[in-house]
C-alpha cells in the first residue's frame, strides 16, 4: 500500500469481516445482497459498501488480507469509513489446533480426509466446554487489530474507523460454549479506547436473537437470520453515521 489521499468520487464503507457479515438463515449470500447488515447500513447512510471477508476469518486472517489483497488496497483510498467487524471467531473455543482444521482439506486420499474431518467434528464440540484454548488469545487479537489499524492509518490518517465488538453464538459445533467472548471484548474495548475508536456492541442483539426460537436464525447456531441482520444494522448505522460526520468535520478543519 502507498500513502495518499482519497480519490475523487463517491466514498464507500469498507467492512473487514468474517462470514457473519454475509451469511443468512440458510447459508452464504452475495456481497451485494440487500438483506445483509453491511448493505443495510450502507443504504441508511448513503454509501456504497466494499465487503471483504471469508468464513472463519480471525483478526490474523484479516491482517494477511490487508497486506496481500490488492482489492483492499484499491478500496481503502476511496473509503469514507472503515468498519472492523472481526474478533468473534478469535473468541471461540478451539481445543484442537485451528491449523489442523485448515489442513484437513489437503489430505489425500479422500477416505482419509473424510475420516479426519469426521473425527474433528466429533471431538470439537465435546472438548469445547473446556473453553480453552481459544482460536486466538485476546492479546494476540489486539496485536493483529493494531497492525491493521497502523497500516491503514499510514495510508489514510484521516479515515474514521468503527470497531464492532464480538457477538455470541448458540452453536452445538462449539458445545454452546463462549467463555472467550468477555475477555476478547474487554481487550478490544481497551484497544479501541486507546486509539479513540468508536465501538458498537453486537452481543446484546445476537444474544436476544438466539434466545428467541422464532427469530429465524441459521440452524448452525452461528450465523444470523434476516431479522438479526436488520437489528445489527439498526445499532451499527448510527455509529457509522457519527463516524462519517466526525470525519467530515475533521476534513473541513484541515
Amino acid at each position: 500500500m502507498t500513502a495518499g489521499q482519497p480519490v475523487d468520487g463517491p466514498g464507500t464503507i469498507v467492512v473487514l469481516s468474517d462470514s457473519l457479515a454475509y451469511y443468512g438463515p440458510t447459508g452464504g449470500l452475495a456481497a451485494d445482497d440487500p438483506t445483509i447488515w453491511p448493505n443495510i447500513v450502507g443504504a441508511t447512510v448513503g454509501r456504497r459498501v466494499e465487503l471483504f471477508g471469508r468464513i472463519g476469518w480471525t483478526t490474523r486472517d484479516v491482517w494477511w488480507a490487508v497486506t496481500q489483497d490488492p482489492r483492499i488496497w484499491a478500496a481503502l483510498p476511496k473509503a469514507d469509513v472503515l468498519v472492523f467487524a472481526i474478533g468473534g471467531m478469535d473468541s471461540l473455543p478451539s481445543p484442537l489446533p485451528t491449523a489442523l482444521r485448515e489442513q484437513i482439506r489437503y489430505l489425500r486420499p479422500a477416505g482419509l480426509r473424510s475420516a479426519v474431518r469426521d473425527a474433528y467434528a466429533w471431538l470439537q464440540p465435546r472438548l469445547s466446554p473446556l473453553g480453552w484454548p481459544m482460536a486466538l488469545p485476546p492479546k494476540i487479537t489486539v496485536e493483529y487489530l493494531e497492525r491493521v489499524r497502523g497500516a491503514v492509518a499510514h495510508l489514510r490518517p484521516d479515515l474514521p474507523m468503527v470497531v464492532c465488538l464480538p457477538p455470541t453464538h448458540a452453536s452445538p459445533y462449539y458445545g454452546d460454549v463462549h467463555l472467550g467472548r468477555v475477555p476478547t471484548t474487554s481487550a478490544m474495548r481497551r484497544w479501541a479506547a486507546e486509539h479513540d475508536l468508536v465501538t458498537v456492541d453486537f452481543y446484546p442483539t445476537t444474544r436476544d436473537a438466539f434466545a428467541d426460537p422464532e427469530s429465524g436464525m441459521n440452524p448452525d447456531g452461528i450465523h444470523w437470520g434476516t431479522a438479526c441482520h436488520a437489528s445489527i444494522a439498526a445499532v451499527t448505522a448510527p455509529v457509522v453515521a457519527s463516524a462519517l460526520a466526525a470525519g467530515e468535520v475533521a476534513a473541513a478543519t484541515d
